[in-house]
C-alpha cells in the first residue's frame, strides 16, 4: 500500500509493518496506524514513527539503548498484557526525539518509550515510573547530558 508522508513523499509499505496502536499516542488518540521508517545509514540513529493516514504526523525517533548506555527499564505488566508481549525478543523498543533549532540541545523522551511487540504488530507509549528518567534528556555533547529543567 501507499502511504503519504512530510518527509519522504509517498512511499510503498507492506501492511505487514504497520504497528497498531490502540489507545493511539498521548496527544494523537485518534492515530492508531504508524510505521517505522527506518534510516539507511546505519552510523545515524534516527527513525520516523509516521502515521498512516496522517502525512503531517511522524515523530523522530531512537533506540535509547544506542544512545544512553546505562537506559534500563522495566515495562510494567499491564503493557505487556496489553501488547500480547511472550519473549524479550518480541520488543522493539524507542524514545521520541524533540528536535529544536539549536540542535545541541535535541531531547529524547525516556520516560515515555514507545514499546511494541513486532510479532503482533502492538505499539504503546508507555509512561514508566523511574525516577531515573525524564521526558527531556539531552542527546548530545556532555554539557547537555543532565536533564533539562
Amino acid at each position: 500500500m501507499k502511504v503519504k508522508t512530510r518527509d519522504f513523499g509517498e512511499i510503498e509499505v507492506s501492511e505487514e509493518n504497520i504497528i497498531f496502536f490502540k489507545e493511539g499516542i498521548p496527544g494523537f488518540d485518534e492515530e492508531k496506524e504508524f510505521i517505522i521508517i527506518l534510516n539507511e545509514d546505519e552510523d545515524n540513529p534516527f527513525h520516523h514513527l509516521q502515521s498512516v493516514k496522517n502525512p503531517n504526523l511522524s515523530f523522530i525517533i531512537i533506540n535509547p539503548f544506542e544512545v544512553f548506555k546505562d537506559y534500563d527499564i522495566i515495562i510494567p505488566q499491564t503493557a505487556i498484557d496489553k501488547l500480547k508481549i511472550e519473549k524479550p525478543e518480541d520488543v522493539l523498543i524507542y524514545s521520541i526525539v524533540v528536535v529544536p533549532e539549536d540542535i545541541r540541545k535535541m531531547t529524547a523522551n525516556l520516560l515515555g518509550p514507545i514499546v511494541i511487540n513486532h510479532k503482533k504488530r502492538l505499539g504503546k507509549q508507555v509512561i514508566l515510573e523511574d525516577s531515573r528518567y525524564s521526558t527531556k534528556h539531552f542527546i548530545f555533547a556532555q554539557d547537555f547530558q543532565e536533564e533539562v529543567k
